[in-house]
């Protein structure tokens, strides 16, 4: 018998448990996107450095020849993508397929009913977030991608783009002040106007202790504007229904916190000992997190151009709050409708 040579199996043949080399065609949802964000969405994890090395050495191949990393990809563009591994130590676990209830869904829209607690991205410290969630429990999906951010402990209207024809829709529109947010807060204090516009530049600070914080600063900060409406006053509380007019980092919580009226449970700027109390249930039922819902986003379609309005109702323990701190609805009643 002739002994059988053992040979090893080429790096490019997945079963030798190495990645392959991957040949892609540019679909219509890609069309215009720059080389370097579409790898970096197609590795998600490996470092940017190494990303760049490998457009920079010409190891990537756009239509056979050498790109640049600012090369805007075209539809039917064939790319050909060198193996890139993560190194194992850094491996991040899969994020778990948990979609969260669907408000409104067509072919280039997809939005959800964000819970609280639940960041919107995985990053400093999150291991995933509402986008990779979501990545998980639609993995044919070929396009996901956030619209915009709510804070961590904000829940309610969530909008997510399954076209790079939407996602540039979506964010053109934000950049031009087209889209309308609106969100409830329960905030401590009686607030006084029926209506008030809020003008204060923001800007972002790092403390010393290393954490993020974003303070009013006429000098420094950029303009936000945020126009407040009184919804009902609860005796040491009041629901008011903030409008968003820019989109900066914590707009709401900051400028409530500078009018003397912080966010009930808020846990950077608020109040710590009522939201201490308001936890245990001293104020009613207990409410254990920031309270404050994106209930409502109305919109043109980033596509097809039909108004939308996308509604979610308020949160479970915010709406039992709500009720125990006004069980017959009197006062909420003498402040509903829009303005």
């Amino acid at each position: 018998m002739v002994p059988q040579s053992k040979t090893r199996p080429p790096a490019s043949d997945p079963a030798a448990g190495a990645p392959a080399v991957r040949k892609v065609v540019v679909g219509e949802e890609y069309a215009g996107q720059r080389l370097d964000n579409f790898l970096l969405r197609l590795v998600k994890g490996v470092p940017k450095s190494h990303v760049y090395r490998v457009v920079r050495s010409g190891e990537v191949r756009v239509n056979g020849g050498r790109s640049t990393a600012e090369y805007r990809l075209a539809v039917g563009d064939q790319l050909r993508i060198p193996p890139m591994r993560l190194p194992q130590p850094d491996a991040k676990p899969v994020a778990p397929a948990q979609m969260p209830a669907i408000l409104y869904e067509d072919e280039h829209l997809l939005v959800v009913d964000k819970p609280s607690g639940v960041a919107a991205h995985g990053g400093s410290g999150v291991a995933h977030g509402v986008i990779e969630r979501v990545r998980s429990a639609r993995p044919e999906q070929a396009f996901l991608e956030l619209g915009h951010r709510l804070d961590r402990e904000t829940s309610g209207v969530m909008m997510l783009a399954k076209t790079r024809r939407c996602l540039v829709g979506l964010h053109a529109q934000m950049r031009e002040g087209r889209v309308e947010k609106r969100y409830y807060a329960m905030v401590i204090g009686d607030w006084v106007n029926d209506r008030q516009h809020v003008r204060f530049a923001l800007a972002k600070r790092t403390t010393a202790g290393g954490e993020r914080r974003v303070f009013v600063d006429a000098a420094a900060g950029a303009d936000a504007h945020t126009i407040i409406h009184l919804r009902a006053r609860l005796n040491g509380f009041s629901l008011v229904e903030a409008e968003l007019k820019t989109g900066r980092t914590h707009q709401i919580r900051v400028h409530l916190t500078h009018l003397g009226f912080p966010l009930l449970g808020d846990d950077k700027y608020g109040d710590f000992d009522i939201n201490r109390r308001a936890a245990k249930g001293e104020f009613g039922a207990r409410l254990g997190r920031m309270f404050l819902h994106a209930f409502r986003v109305r919109l043109e379609h980033p596509v097809t151009g039909i108004p939308i309005t996308i509604e979610s109702p308020l949160a479970a323990d915010c709406a039992a709050w709500l009720e125990a701190r006004d069980p017959d609805g009197s006062a909420r009643s003498r402040y509903t409708g829009d303005d």
